[in-house]
């Protein structure tokens, strides 16, 4: 076999394994549910951003003993810690979500892939914030002064059913949430990739 023989045989595995375009028309409906996704990112992004700067604020202008703010304070900072650490999960997907590989049929099977691993994401930042609302409630039950002061019972019985109904609270919400913001946009794009399959 000579050279001109190993060229041609080369440029033939390569034309074999050549992705499939996607064609214009196909391009555009899946173009619509990604951009209303990345519309519901900047929002939620900004109205976090909003959140945390009222909370601060609040924090600052409220008559409150020192230790109390403080300790607020901290677990607010805390709070933003581990919201910055999810969102930038969030925010690699939102870049991927323009890249020009989605013109291949790869390239939306991996943004699929990309959906499934942030929506795991997004249901972990909500259960991440289950130690938060324990400190705040041991916080609020520690500094909230009382005519009668509660029993040991009593502190333990409002801490775990507060934080059982808040926790069921927070699923319910993030589960909701997430299908209105982002889960019907992706079964969107899922039902266009198994069009895509035909």
């Amino acid at each position: 076999m000579n050279i001109d023989e190993l060229k041609n045989t080369w440029n033939e595995d390569d034309a074999l394994e050549e992705t499939p375009k996607i064609s214009i028309e196909q391009r555009n409906k899946i173009h619509l549910p990604l951009e209303k996704m990345r519309k519901n990112m900047r929002m939620e992004a900004w109205s976090t951003i909003g959140i945390f700067v009222f909370a601060f604020g609040l924090i600052a202008l409220c008559e409150a003993p020192f230790k109390f703010k403080f300790y607020i304070a901290i677990l607010v900072a805390s709070m933003v810690f581990v919201t910055v650490f999810f969102f930038s999960k969030f925010f690699k997907l939102y870049k991927d979500m323009s890249n020009p590989v989605l013109n291949t049929y790869e390239g939306l099977v991996e943004l699929l892939h990309q959906f499934n691993l942030n929506k795991q994401y997004y249901f972990s930042f909500y259960v991440a914030f289950a130690p938060f609302l324990v400190c705040e409630l041991i916080i609020v039950l520690e500094f909230i002064p009382y005519a009668k002061p509660l029993t040991d019972l009593q502190t333990a019985l409002t801490i775990i059913i507060t934080l059982l109904v808040a926790l069921f609270g927070l699923f319910i919400m993030g589960r909701w949430w997430f299908e209105k913001f982002y889960g019907r946009y992706i079964k969107q794009v899922e039902k266009l990739i198994e069009q895509l399959k035909k």
